[in-house]
């Protein structure tokens, strides 16, 4: 059987709003996604009301029923008796009229349904003298008892609900019908498909609004109240009870609403502290008026009510009421098969949360469950994931940020947008002489750095990297690098001590130009000497030469 509710993957971003408003926690998150846990779920649409992202949709019934209107069968629409309120000012004879244009063979209130079942009810009290009587109008409602409270099914009213007494009527007067409840409700199409062909589809209102505006069929507004409509009080909390004479003595009548109500409610029946007593129960806030596809688009608690109010009646409709047996209604209990880990496994997943003592359990509540020790268990339940922990990743990725300043040899400075010192590591703390970070947290940069190249990457927006600094105040040459994270507005320094690199370097320079000096020395000492040693061969060859001439002059004259 599909499920009435499914889930667009794209859009789920893990806020796990879902998670924290489901009342049965029958959501499961794997791969990062939100996944809807069928077996476990009781319908009650809050996923749908709650997720920022529309991750949640409802199934689209509009093509099953354009193929039963294609049919040879008349098709007759059971209308909820919350549809005053979700078309204010709209009554019943301008809906069957747009109805009758989607093709429609008529329109009917399930409030003439809600007159069978409280005349039941009556029957049940006064006669079969039940102690408890818990209504079973809400598919909701009775699912949360089939599935969690097994127990206190003998105390769920064995009764069809409205939209069934309905069509089931529909039904009898023509056979050959078939039958559409259009109401604001999520577990009703889930209840036609459970309970055999008494109901052939299920329309929420908002599927009808986009039908008649797909058609373009504009409905007419305005309504001829009559005296004959006390029924169409059922939407609304203590709806049923004000349909009901409430007189049986001894008897206790209330009217519960919200899922979290009910379920306090049903565990103070389960401890045996009630009797006696007739209790209406609705998942929703307000009843159905409340329900997820009005809550959804339509929130006018009080609108919606006096809506109701307004258009409902004084008297009874007229009906000819079936026979209990015709009206009856069996309630199975629907089991679950999650397994409980017990005490020594629960600690395990904790202290792999990071929870080694009841003291780090802080039950936030930011996973979407109650307590840690109920999301341990659901991460043994295969439903939850340890990442899911909020507190657990900002400690373990603070952890992780917290060892990679304190290791690297980088000197940190992370600075607000008014230049002020927010972190500072030690290896910064070391290169501008600080003693403790405290000593300047909170403080102007200016204190410990020329906070012009600061200004700068925050005027710009744009980063200044690995520019090479020397810090006279402190002696020291750095390689600086200045990065904007625009997303926080922080600026975040980086500086690479090269102090070390820089004296190195200078000594190479010295060493160098000392070299150079010396061989020029040597160059010029040596350049001296051949000038010399030329100077004196010159001599030496011109006295030769004047020696040679005499002796050549002698030789001559002889």
């Amino acid at each position: 059987m599909a499920h009435s509710l499914t889930l667009k993957k794209s859009n789920c971003k893990n806020c796990y709003k879902c998670i924290r408003h489901c009342p049965v926690k029958s959501i499961r998150f794997s791969g990062n996604q939100a996944h809807i846990i069928s077996e476990e779920c009781i319908l009650c649409g809050q996923c749908f009301v709650v997720c920022p992202q529309n991750a949640k949709e409802i199934a689209d019934s509009t093509e099953k029923v354009k193929v039963l209107l294609m049919g040879e069968a008349p098709v007759v629409a059971s209308l909820a008796p919350s549809f005053i309120a979700n078309y204010d000012g709209c009554g019943i004879e301008n809906i069957r009229a747009a109805l009758k244009k989607l093709g429609f063979y008529d329109a009917e209130e399930t409030a003439l349904g809600a007159t069978l079942v409280k005349n039941e009810y009556e029957r049940l009290l006064h006669e079969e003298k039940r102690d408890i009587l818990i209504s079973s109008c809400c598919h909701s409602v009775n699912l949360l008892i089939q599935k969690y409270f097994p127990n206190l099914l003998p105390y769920l009213a064995d009764v069809m609900s409205p939209m069934q007494a309905h069509c089931a009527d529909i039904k009898r007067r023509m056979p050959e019908a078939k039958t559409v409840f259009i109401g604001p409700c999520v577990s009703k199409k889930d209840e036609a498909e459970a309970y055999g062909d008494i109901v052939d589809a299920v329309l929420t209102f908002e599927e009808l609004s986009s039908w008649l505006k797909a058609e373009d069929i504009k409905l007419e507004y305005g309504t001829i109240p009559d005296n004959r409509s006390k029924a169409r009080f059922f939407p609304t909390t203590g709806g049923i009870l004000k349909t009901m004479s409430c007189n049986e003595p001894y008897y206790t009548y209330l009217a519960i609403d919200g899922i979290e109500n009910c379920i306090n409610a049903l565990r103070d029946i389960e401890d045996g502290n009630i009797h006696s007593c007739f209790i209406e129960m609705s998942a929703c806030a307000g009843s159905c008026i409340g329900g997820p596809v009005m809550e959804k688009h339509h929130k006018a608690p009080i609108q919606s009510y006096k809506a109701v109010s307004a258009y409902a009646g004084k008297e009874d409709f007229d009906v000819c009421q079936p026979e209990p047996a015709q009206m009856h209604k069996s309630f199975a209990y629907i089991p679950q098969r999650n397994n409980i880990p017990n005490e020594s496994e629960i600690k395990d997943i904790l202290r792999q949360m990071g929870k080694n003592d009841p003291g780090q359990e802080l039950n936030c509540g930011s996973c979407g469950y109650n307590s840690c020790r109920e999301k341990a268990i659901a991460i043994y339940q295969g439903k939850a994931e340890i990442s899911m922990c909020l507190p657990f990743l900002k400690e373990k990725a603070e952890n992780f940020s917290d060892l990679i300043s304190r290791n690297t040899p980088n000197g940190i400075i992370v600075l607000n947008d008014m230049l002020e010192v927010q972190q500072i590591n030690q290896a910064a703390q070391n290169i501008v002489n600080i003693r403790y970070a405290s000593d300047i947290l909170g403080e102007q940069v200016v204190r410990i750095l020329d906070p012009i190249p600061f200004l700068e990457v925050q005027n710009t927006g744009q980063g200044i990297y690995n520019s090479r600094t020397y810090l006279a105040e402190y002696n020291r040459y750095i390689e600086q690098t200045i990065v904007p994270d625009k997303g926080s507005g922080l600026l975040i320094c980086l500086m690479h001590d090269v102090t070390f690199e820089e004296e190195q370097r200078e000594k190479k320079e010295d060493i160098t130009r000392q070299t150079i000096e010396v061989a020029d020395k040597v160059v010029e000492k040596q350049m001296r000497i051949v000038q010399e040693i030329a100077s004196l061969l010159g001599e030496t060859a011109a006295e030769t030469k004047i020696a040679l001439s005499k002796l050549k002059e002698s030789i001559s004259d002889e």
